[in-house]
């Protein structure tokens, strides 16, 4: 007699139960994807295809399509490929959508054309974390990360890689050319299949650069000088391994400090952080419905004009200040050494002497004041403070801005490891779902549409975690 547990045996008649329902338990996820969906107003959120046309093959209801795309992203399956398989075999998708099996083409293009509604949708499902009281803390972390696009890296052109492939194509026709110089002067053996083969390469580098030349043109007439063949929105962005970059999207999201929930979320093509503070803590701070709030990132963000424009608004930033100083490396004195004395207008050096301002320049459309004392050539602490004659400081027309934000900073340190634990490991997760791989759509609408697919999924599950399934269900029917 066998110890292990017999398995069924396939020609045995079985009864199953009645119904699919009797197959997806009430705790299941796919319960929750349901009542979301039936709560929704799809005709003001923006989706086609509401009203049936008169005429042609009957479509398929926006609702359906909504909930396949919702329990793929769920479950780790973004392809519209793998979702027609699993209509067709999931007993728990074909409960949600009752057997119904849409083909990969009409998935995809649900995706593709409605990509303001499916965002609209998950700003719609924030509304709803809102109301259930999910965010009771007015802070949140700000933070960028860098996602791949479809293009890959050599069908994509910037500058440095123009110039690298045309100097190795230069390189190679000069060195196919050397060697049938060297056959004409008889150095070489003389090979007519040799010289037919170099022949032929020497005219396919020549068409290759030919082809080069017109994307240099293409390249040359761009706003930020890239060409991307494949999706022509993604661009070549730096990572943070050193000397490392990918071509694909930066990601920008706000995420609740409290319940870690991504409250505000946008897809950019554009590399740099610096420029995007602002417009994500005003998304943020309108999502949780509150007038003040403090937004938290970290050093890539640091600008004095977005810096300021968010304590105008009323937004507290906390973001720590790059160290671009060379002076503490060098065993000298740093900025915050000096003490500023705002009656005087003056800084008090280490030394006890003051520097006053001397001028004012703009810089980068900025006004910045200049300060240095006429005592520096005699001081005896000169060696430590500077290798000039003069010790310049340099001081904004609005540092009182950074003062304050380097005060909170300074009272709160640990804002930092809140910053890390809130808003990085939403973007593991993502990333996690995603596997080792890019955006399934191309150009920033639909890949915009895509990101707002992985939030909601991501937003769903952590409400699931936090209310649980069951109060969640009667709350969405409430």
């Amino acid at each position: 007699m066998s110890r292990f547990i017999a398995e069924a045996d396939r020609s045995q008649g079985t009864l199953l139960p009645e119904s699919i329902d009797e197959y997806v338990s009430e705790e299941n996820p796919v319960r929750v994807i349901d009542a979301f969906v039936e709560a929704l107003d799809l005709a003001s959120l923006g989706f086609d295809g509401i009203e049936p046309k008169a005429t042609g093959r009957p479509a398929y209801h926006p609702a359906t399509m909504l909930k396949i795309y919702l329990y793929g992203y769920l479950n780790r399956i973004q392809s519209s490929r793998r979702l027609e398989q699993e209509a067709r075999r999931n007993l728990e998708l074909m409960w949600l959508v009752g057997r119904l099996a849409p083909d990969f083409k009409t998935l995809a293009d649900f995706r593709a054309g409605n990509t303001a509604a499916i965002k609209n949708v998950c700003r719609e499902f924030i509304v709803l974390c809102r109301r259930w009281q999910l965010f009771t803390e007015s802070t949140v972390a700000i933070d960028g990360s860098k996602f791949k696009a479809v293009n890959h890296r050599d069908r994509n052109f910037t500058t440095a890689k123009m110039k690298t492939r045309m100097a190795l194509i230069e390189e190679s026709i000069a060195e196919y050319l050397m060697h049938l110089d060297r056959m004409d002067r008889k150095e070489t053996p003389r090979n007519p299949r040799k010289a037919a083969r170099l022949q032929d390469r020497i005219a396919t580098l020549k068409e290759e650069m030919a082809r080069l030349k017109g994307l240099k043109r293409q390249m040359e007439a761009a706003p930020d000088g890239q060409v991307s063949l494949t999706d022509p929105d993604a661009r070549s962005m730096a990572s943070q391994g050193k000397g490392t970059g990918i071509v694909g999207y930066n990601v920008q999201t706000a995420v609740d400090a409290k319940n870690y929930l991504i409250v505000a979320h946008e897809v950019t093509n554009v590399g740099s952080d610096r420029a995007h503070l602002v417009k994500m803590a005003e998304a943020a701070r309108e999502a949780l419905g509150t007038e003040e709030l403090t937004a938290i990132a970290d050093r890539g963000y640091y600008s004095s004009e977005q810096l300021k424009r968010c304590e105008d608004a009323g937004i507290a930033p906390v973001v720590p200040k790059p160290i671009t100083s060379n002076s503490a490396a060098g065993g000298r004195y740093e900025k915050w050494d000096f003490t500023y004395l705002p009656k005087r207008d003056a800084y008090r050096c280490p030394a006890g002497e003051y520097a006053i301002r001397r001028f004012a320049s703009e810089m980068n459309g900025l006004v910045i004041y200049k300060y240095w004392s006429s005592a520096c050539p005699r001081c005896a602490l000169r060696s430590k403070c500077t290798t000039s004659d003069y010790r310049r400081l340099t001081r904004w027309e609005h540092e009182p801005v950074l003062e304050r934000m380097q005060a909170r900073l300074e009272r709160d340190p640990a804002l930092m490891t809140v910053r890390r634990r809130t808003v990085e490991h939403p973007f593991g997760t993502i990333k996690a779902w995603m596997g080792a791989t890019h955006f399934l759509c191309r150009r920033l609408p639909r890949v915009s549409a895509e990101m707002s697919l992985h939030v909601l999924a991501y937003n769903m599950k952590r409400v699931m975690q936090i209310m649980g399934i069951r109060p969640m269900i009667e709350a969405l029917r409430a």
